[in-house]
């Protein structure tokens, strides 16, 4: 009798089509679960996230607001997302699978998110394992370009987080001398740090401008960035800008109307500028400004970027976001 062998082929594994997905379950509640892995559609690549920054804006979703619904779509409200494309949908040809980018997408707080081909920029192998959330960096460029800073002027910055810090490097490379306004301690060591050439704390309105009129012979600061998004850094941002100077405001305002001095800023014939971008074609531009910056060694966000926590980690995170306690300039987490 003989026996036929049959050559063993170990099983197939199906390969998983699942991934870790963060869902906003109620107000301050995250949950990990799996979620099913997106496919990208034509002129969509896939990115499979390094990592992603925390975005104060996204501080009231997370805190509960009633025109707010829950639970939120898996992987929101991230948006600050960098990684590697692992696929591309049919008729892309502007990047390829393997390329490390950073992605303007709005699922980020997952293990994969989609993004337009074109809403990517590659970044260069001089930028090899460093974080690079986009979308803050491209907002940064964006602010200072509309700012119009110039040489030799003055120029002030209201709140120093994130985004003040890297316009205090911005406008110190453009040789403007700035002055930083901060409530923190630890804030205004990071804008010495930063290039900032003064810094006064942000404790009495009043106090504020006397010493920005000290500094200034009187006349205020022909440019004055505010960072903050609240009622009175956006008062006291107006009271230091000089006359025919520009206020440009780059805080988030999203929790009511505000009031401004407008008989001030009439008197004084001040150009005011809201600046924030909603054309994605900017922000992208913005990113690869920003990309660009950093590979030229003009930009360091790295040791802004100070709290680092996993995916299940959020709520902690977003904690850490609205408290900001000693130490903390902006989070980031990892999926």
């Amino acid at each position: 009798m003989s026996t036929t062998l049959v050559p063993f082929e170990p099983p197939v594994r199906a390969r998983t089509r699942t991934m870790r997905s963060a869902v906003l379950v109620t107000p301050r509640s995250f949950a990990v679960s799996a979620a099913e892995i997106p496919e990208p559609r034509a002129g969509e690549v896939r990115v499979r996230i390094e990592g992603s920054g925390v975005c104060a804006s996204s501080l009231p979703v997370w805190e509960g607001r009633e025109w707010f619904e829950y639970p939120r779509a898996s992987g929101e409200p991230g948006h600050e997302g960098w990684g590697v494309i692992d696929a591309v949908g049919d008729d892309v040809t502007s990047v390829q699978v393997g390329q490390r980018v950073a992605a303007l997408s709005y699922k980020t707080f997952a293990q994969f998110d989609i993004a337009a081909a074109d809403a990517v920029v590659p970044l260069p192998d001089s930028l090899a394992g460093i974080a690079v959330p986009g979308e803050p960096l491209g907002c940064a460029m964006n602010i200072f370009a509309r700012s119009n800073i110039e040489r030799g002027q003055t120029v002030a910055i209201v709140g120093i987080g994130f985004l003040g810090a890297l316009l205090t490097r911005l406008a110190t490379n453009a040789g403007a001398r700035v002055i930083a306004i901060s409530r923190r301690p630890f804030a205004l060591d990071v804008a010495r740090q930063f290039g900032a050439d003064e810094v006064v704390p942000m404790d009495d309105h009043y106090r504020i401008i006397e010493r920005v009129k000290a500094l200034t012979g009187g006349e205020g600061c022909e440019r004055v960035i505010e960072c903050v998004g609240l009622q009175w850094p956006l008062d006291l941002a107006g009271e230091l800008t000089r006359e025919r100077g520009r206020l440009v405001i780059a805080g988030f305002h999203q929790d009511g109307p505000r009031n401004v001095n407008m008989f001030l800023w009439n008197w004084r014939g001040l150009d005011v500028v809201n600046a924030h971008e909603r054309d994605p074609r900017v922000y992208v531009s913005g990113i690869r400004a920003a990309v660009n910056a950093m590979a030229a060694g003009t930009i360091d966000p790295s040791p802004l970027l100070t709290h680092r926590y996993e995916l299940d980690e959020l709520d902690a995170a977003f904690t850490a976001t609205a408290e900001r306690p000693d130490g903390f300039i902006k989070a980031v987490v990892t999926p």
